[in-house]
């Protein structure tokens, strides 16, 4: 992954850790990481998203302003935008660039909002609820202002459709997300009682929809026809949906020492493995479940369905000339849909 992902970044232009750089320098962002040094020592969740955006390499925190980057260039102008190609640096315009970096901080906000604590769950061991309350503080005014920095971006691009695509992907991101942890409080709830579709629809909303609306509104701002926009959206929802079922693959699959690897009793694995046992079945082997998924169906068929939406992903790459850019498109593909 880390090379696939270092190889797509020469093809752009630039690292895409600086993705965000200039919204990082502010004034304004500054300030708030005086106030986030504050909670050093502490126990609060918004200290580990913060070390989570220098040290996270492996996950890479940048994939979604990549993508945009790399399908941009895959399209290159279209016919339409022909004589504006000098506006074009590395083959992809600066709107583009925009764009990307718009994503990211949409991406970047939402991830410090999900370090809010439940003050009503906190225990004594967790440390000092004044600690916990301003930690709640700073994680809301700082993903307030990474989202108000990136809705201004969005507005100075002046394209309404991109402006309607991506607010509306915010507020998918907002409805996927409010499920998620609508059930997560409630007592004795072990897991939803979903099917794989539902569990698609709900990874849609809170993984898919940003990247793949993102990758649509790059092609409109180059003014490419509906065909290749929609394209551009298929490739981006398939990518994404690859890359969490491989996520959610992981603590199956990787070869580990451990027994005890963490994994969400809403993953594909477990979904599917729910799906072939039977509910009642399912809550019987709640204590064993790790061993069951791997010995069951669910892991080789969440393997099927991450390289299912693989493969969607890639032809829809189809419609695009052959560059080193729709290369590097299809390599991340590889990279989320190879499996021991």
């Amino acid at each position: 992954w880390s090379q696939v992902v270092s190889e797509a970044e020469k093809i752009v232009g630039y690292p895409t850790s600086f993705m965000s750089l200039r919204c990082l320098l502010s004034d304004e962002l500054s300030n708030i990481a005086m106030q986030v040094r504050k909670l050093v020592g502490t126990k609060h969740p918004l200290l580990d998203t913060a070390r989570g955006f220098v040290y996270d390499s492996r996950n890479n925190l940048q994939m979604r302003g990549l993508v945009i980057l790399l399908i941009s260039k895959a399209a290159g102008p279209s016919t339409a935008e022909l004589s504006f190609q000098h506006n074009m640096v590395s083959g992809i315009y600066s709107s583009q660039r925009s764009l990307a970096e718009i994503t990211e901080l949409i991406h970047t906000a939402f991830l410090v909002h999900r370090g809010i604590v439940n003050i009503g769950e906190l225990k004594s061991c967790d440390g000092p609820l004044k600690d916990m309350q301003f930690g709640n503080k700073m994680a809301v005014l700082s993903g307030d202002f990474l989202l108000a920095n990136a809705c201004t971006s969005l507005a100075q691009l002046q394209n309404t459709k991109v402006v309607e695509l991506i607010s509306s992907a915010i507020g998918d991101l907002v409805q996927g997300i409010y499920y998620e942890n609508s059930k997560s409080s409630e007592e004795n709830c072990l897991t939803d009682d979903i099917g794989i579709s539902t569990w698609k629809e709900q990874v849609f909303l809170s993984h898919s929809a940003l990247l793949a609306k993102s990758c649509q509104a790059a092609m409109e701002l180059a003014k490419h026809s509906a065909e290749i926009q929609d394209m551009a959206f298929q490739y981006g929802k398939h990518m994404s949906m690859s890359h969490k079922l491989h996520s959610d693959l992981q603590p199956f699959v990787k070869e580990s020492s451990s027994d005890t690897m963490a994994f969400s009793l809403n993953s594909a694995p477990a979904v599917l493995h729910q799906e072939f046992l039977g509910r009642e079945a399912w809550i019987k082997q709640i204590r064993e479940l790790q061993e069951a998924i791997k010995a069951g169906k669910g892991v080789t068929s969440a393997i099927d369905l991450c390289r299912q939406h693989g493969s969607r992903a890639l032809a829809a790459l189809e419609c695009f000339p052959p560059s080193e850019a729709r290369a590097a498109l299809a390599n991340i593909v590889y990279a989320v849909t190879r499996f021991p």
